[in-house]
């Protein structure tokens, strides 16, 4: 099932056109500079700009037509917004309660998939010791999971989340990332997610939109749109490629973890994961070195045999200059390193060449 959307809007100056198709499953990040319209977007699939025209579907039903346009209330979705906007004046579980008097039974019997009960969301969400608690009282990061747990009681078919780590502090958002995570793994519902952050993006998403200036640049798998270099992402100082890996050992020794990428072996430092367990690692696309041979003695415990198949020819000279992003198929996954334009002419890389991709430790995010 496919979620099809071809929506745009005018205002004053900025004007949004949005045309894509994702699978709907798993996390869409929307992804793009402030005041690309990514949160313009994620109210139009919510049915809360009135003047947005076009089409949208999510499977079989038709939310958005050049005719019609189902407003916010026929709409199921469950939204969470930067704020979590919880009634100061009544305690957690009466926040919780507040929307199951808004669900009527008709949308109820509607949905193919089972209810998510009160009780279940607050357990999934680990809320239990905050339900007799006013929202003063909680905590940033306490304040977003109530605001999920709540938005998940709407029995939504589609999930928004408008930036919703982006105005905690540094611990709260070390603390929701796994929830969300948790999350992500547990539910069967469609998200879309705003955010700037490339950290959130390597760790939640399975799709990926970009978008620049009211437009959407590009729409994909996660990796094989981080792997482009002709992006706006990739043109970024922190570009980044995701790897998906297994957990195979850890070796407290030397307070390391190894994993298994394909045919291939990674040491990072060490991580909470059970072996066997599947993560995903981010690798910041200028922690990549490059290397014609493969070193005997090295400091640098990542050295993985690799085959160039693109380099940028200029992309970078506004935003980076100097600089070069050179794509490398390892295994069956594509990464990018981010070299100067004076080492790719002294190497006198070209696609196809065989090399060896060079990654610190130290330098790998799980």
């Amino acid at each position: 099932m496919q979620i099809k959307a071809d929506l745009k809007i005018q205002r004053g100056d900025f004007q949004l056109s949005a045309k894509f198709s994702v699978p709907a499953k798993g996390i869409t990040a929307i992804f793009g500079p402030s005041g690309c319209g990514k949160t313009t977007l994620l109210r139009i699939l919510a049915g809360l700009e009135d003047n947005a025209s076009g089409t949208l579907s999510i499977g079989d039903n038709h939310w958005q037509t050049e005719q019609s346009s189902l407003p916010t209330w026929q709409r199921p979705i469950g939204y969470v917004f930067q704020e979590a906007s919880l009634f100061p004046h009544l305690s957690v579980i009466e926040n919780l309660k507040y929307p199951l008097k808004r669900i009527n039974n008709r949308q109820r019997q509607k949905s193919n998939k089972p209810q998510l009960e009160l009780s279940k969301i607050i357990q999934l969400t680990g809320i239990e010791h905050l339900i007799d608690r006013l929202p003063a009282s909680l905590s940033g990061g306490e304040r977003q999971r109530v605001a999920i747990a709540r938005a998940l009681l709407t029995q939504p078919e589609l999930l928004l989340m408008d930036e919703p780590l982006s105005a905690l502090d540094l611990k709260s958002k070390s603390e929701l990332l796994p929830f969300l995570e948790q999350l992500h793994q547990q539910l069967d519902i469609p998200v879309f997610y705003v955010s700037h952050s490339p950290e959130e993006v390597a760790r939640l998403a399975d799709q990926l939109i970009l978008m620049e200036s009211g437009k959407v640049t590009a729409v994909g798998p996660l990796a094989e749109m981080l792997a482009r270099n002709d992006t706006l992402i990739a043109q970024r100082e922190d570009a980044f490629s995701v790897l998906q890996c297994k957990v195979i050992s850890h070796q407290p020794a030397h307070h390391l973890t190894e994993l298994e990428f394909g045919q291939q072996r990674l040491r990072i430092p060490m991580i909470d994961a059970a072996a066997g367990s599947n993560v995903r690692l981010r690798v910041q696309a200028r922690d990549i070195s490059i290397n014609l041979d493969c070193p005997q003695l090295s400091s640098i415990l990542n050295i993985l045999p690799a085959t160039i198949t693109d380099i940028s020819n200029g992309q970078l000279e506004q935003s980076l200059p100097g600089q070069r992003l050179v794509q490398l198929q390892v295994g069956d996954a594509l990464i990018n390193a981010k070299i100067s334009d004076y080492s790719c002419s002294r190497l006198a890389l070209t696609p196809g060449m065989q090399v060896f991709a060079q990654i610190k430790a130290m330098a790998l995010c799980g």
